[in-house]
């Protein structure tokens, strides 16, 4: 999955995923009699991860604060990396503000 800019209702960026890029299923005749997109949609990469104890921790905490599953978790972490990943390229600056205070800090991914 890719990320874009957009602009939410508030009118700040937000991040949009759309699939990279085509599935295998799509070059070839279809056979499962299923419209192409649903086709798409069942194709998943699987990876096993090990988690060191401290962001074993982190993932358990946003299970509890979102109850979202831990797939779901992934993917949304996955896709904001990349999303930051792409600003940093195109020189950009990542900033967080705190609406309190208005005080503006850059964010450094090392």
């Amino acid at each position: 999955m890719t990320a874009r800019t957009g602009r939410s209702a508030a009118k700040g960026d937000v991040a949009h995923t759309q699939p990279a890029h085509r599935s295998r299923t799509s070059d070839r005749s279809r056979t499962s009699g299923l419209p192409e997109a649903a086709e798409r949609q069942q194709v998943a990469d699987r990876i096993t991860v090990a988690l060191i104890p401290d962001v074993s921790e982190d993932l358990q905490r946003l299970q509890d604060w979102t109850k979202l599953s831990k797939t779901d978790i992934t993917n949304r972490a996955i896709t904001l990396y990349e999303f930051i990943e792409a600003q940093l390229r195109a020189g950009n600056d990542i900033l967080i503000r705190d609406k309190k205070t208005r005080e503006t800090q850059s964010v450094v991914i090392l």
